[in-house]
C-alpha cells in the first residue's frame, strides 16, 4: 500500500495538543514555557549507518531518536515541554511507520512530551528531532560551573553501548544473552530526565555522555577553565562488561560513547543531596573522580597508578 506525505503524518504522527497552544496542522507550533521559565532546546540528527544499524528494530530507533535530545534537556535540568520530527523516508512503509511511532510516543508519553510539528520528505532514512523544555530561570545546569574541589559523578553504568558494537564488528566475543543486553543499551538508551531535574540547585555543572567521558568530561573542563583526575578503575559497568579484558573496559567505559548518562560534578558539602536526588528517581550515581585547578585530564587506577589516556571521543569528522 502506498502512503502520501499527508496521509503518512496524519495516520502514524498527527494527535491532539495537550501542553502545547497549538501543536500539530498548522505552519507554526506554539509553545508557553510558564511564567519565570525559560525555554531549552537542542536537535540531534540520526542517519543510518552512522548512528543506527539498518538492523535495529523499528520501534527501538523511534525511543533513541527522541531519547538522545530528551538526554540533552536533561543534562539541563530542563523538563520536556514538546517536540518537532523530521523524517526522510526511502519509502512510505505502513508497518515500519506504525512500530517507529510506537516506539517514539511510548517514550514521548512518559515524559510528558508532545510532538507538535516536522517535516517528512523521500530519501535516504534520516531522523532529526528538536526537543523543547522548560528550566526556571537562572537555574539551568550548565557545563561551565565546575570548581576545583568538586566531586565528579556519573549516573548509571558506561560502556556497554560501545561494548555492543565491538561485539557486531566482530572484535568481541559476547554470549546472546549479553549481546541482546547489552544491545538495549545501545539501542535504547533511558534519557536520566528525572535526575536531572532533581539535581538544579545541587549539581554545579552537567552535560550528557553521548561521545564517551574522556571527550565529554573535557567539554565540561574548557568550559569550566578546570582540570581534573578520574578515579578509572571505579567507573560503574555492567557484569557483561566487567567479564572483559581490561583493555576492553577501559575503551568501553573512558572512548565508548551512546551512553546517554549524566556526568555532573557537586561540592563535597552537598553528597547527601547528591544520594538523595538518586535514590527520589531511582537513578544510581558513582563519584569517579576530583575536579581540580590544574588543567588537564588526568587518570588513576585503584593503587593510584596513572592511566594512559590515549583516547579521544568520538567526532564526526575525524576518520
Amino acid at each position: 500500500m502506498s502512503l502520501g506525505e499527508f496521509e503518512l503524518i496524519e495516520r502514524y504522527f498527527m494527535r491532539p495538543a495537550r501542553r502545547a497552544a497549538l501543536g500539530v496542522g498548522d505552519d507554526c507550533a506554539l509553545l508557553q514555557p510558564r511564567p519565570g521559565m525559560q525555554l531549552a532546546t537542542s536537535a540531534d540528527l540520526l542517519l543510518e549507518g552512522r548512528h543506527f544499524l539498518s538492523t535495529v528494530a523499528p520501534e527501538r530507533l523511534g525511543h533513541k531518536a527522541l531519547a538522545v535530545n530528551l538526554s540533552d534537556l536533561a543534562a539541563c535540568g530542563a523538563e520536556p515541554l514538546g517536540f518537532l520530527l523530521s523524517l526522510a523516508l526511502p519509502a512510505a512503509e505502513p508497518d515500519w511507520l506504525e512500530r517507529f511511532a510506537r516506539g517514539l510516543f511510548a517514550l514521548a508519553d512518559a515524559h510528558g512530551c508532545e510532538l507538535v510539528g516536522g517535516d517528512t520528505t523521500r530519501g535516504p532514512l534520516a531522523i532529526h528531532v528538536t526537543v523543547f523544555g522548560e528550566v526556571p530561570a537562572g537555574r539551568a545546569l550548565l557545563r561551565s560551573g565546575a570548581r576545583a574541589g568538586d566531586d565528579l559523578y556519573v549516573s548509571g553504568t558506561l560502556g556497554d553501548a560501545r561494548l555492543a558494537l565491538e561485539a557486531w564488528r566482530g572484535r568481541v566475543a559476547l554470549s546472546g544473552e549479553a549481546f541482546e543486553a547489552t544491545r538495549v543499551a545501545m539501542e535504547q538508551p533511558q534519557p536520566r530526565v528525572t535526575l536531572g531535574v532533581a539535581l538544579r540547585g545541587i549539581a554545579s555543572s552537567a552535560i550528557d555522555l553521548s561521545d564517551g567521558l574522556v571527550g565529554d568530561l573535557g567539554h565540561v573542563l574548557r568550559r569550566s577553565g578546570a582540570g581534573a583526575t578520574l578515579q578509572a578503575d571505579a567507573l560503574p559497568r555492567s557484569a557483561w562488561l566487567a567479564a572483559q579484558p581490561p583493555e576492553v573496559q577501559r575503551l568501553c567505559t573512558l572512548a565508548g560513547g551512546d551512553d546517554y548518562e549524566l556526568l555532573f560534578t557537586a561540592a563535597p558539602a552537598q553528597r547527601e543531596a547528591v544520594q538523595a536526588a538518586a535514590a527520589a528517581t531511582g537513578v544510581p550515581v558513582t563519584r569517579i573522580g576530583t575536579i581540580e585547578a590544574e588543567p588537564g585530564l588526568r587518570a588513576v587506577d585503584a593503587q593510584g597508578r596513572p592511566v594512559p589516556l590515549a583516547l579521544s571521543a568520538f567526532d564526526h569528522f575525524r576518520p
